[in-house]
């Protein structure tokens, strides 16, 4: 069995609106275990026997938008990679220090290629800090997400459909989870 946290974007925005017990219980019938969720926000924390992670997003995917009737996509971590992710330190101290905004975690379903990667770090500036690694880009703006200038439709363009997590809220669920 491995542990897995599914990142699920989109969820209680709109009209689209599911309690934490539904959410739980969309992926117990999925056969997924030990399933907890963490915040309102789409976080899912369960463990799975299947291996191909590709593979087990998609069934996530398509159960999910049979039960709720709406696609969600799902970006899916197993614990060594939400350590990774947790542990990361993409940006100097100074420079975190000195930001009024909290370090954002854009989760991809694959690392960039060369291309996609030099397109998505050019759209930033010296109030939207941007770095790469592996499967995720790192954001940090210089104030709120809705004061930046950040044009995130152009970087769901270059890297493809993601979703965003704030990194203390990584940080907690791999302590709380993974820990």
């Amino acid at each position: 069995m491995e542990r897995y946290v599914a990142f699920l974007r989109g969820m209680n925005l709109g009209s689209r609106r599911i309690k934490n017990d539904e959410l739980r219980k969309e992926f117990e019938a999925l056969d997924l275990v030990d399933v907890a969720c963490f915040r309102a926000s789409g976080n899912v924390i369960f463990a799975a026997e299947e291996g191909d992670e590709i593979a087990l997003a998609r069934r996530i995917e398509a159960g999910l938008g049979e039960g709720l009737g709406y696609d969600v996509p799902a970006f899916l971590r197993n614990a060594a990679e939400l350590g990774g992710i947790a542990a990361a330190q993409p940006f100097d101290a100074k420079r975190l220090a000195a930001s009024k905004g909290k370090l954002q975690v854009v989760l991809l379903r694959e690392p960039p290629k060369a291309a996609a990667r030099k397109q998505a770090l050019s759209l930033g500036g010296a109030d939207d800090r941007l770095a790469i690694e592996g499967r995720e880009l790192y954001w940090l703006p210089s104030g709120g997400m809705s004061e930046s200038d950040l044009d995130l439709k152009a970087i769901d363009v270059a890297l493809g459909q993601n979703t965003i997590r704030t990194k203390g809220t990584i940080d907690q669920i791999a302590t709380k989870h993974f820990g």
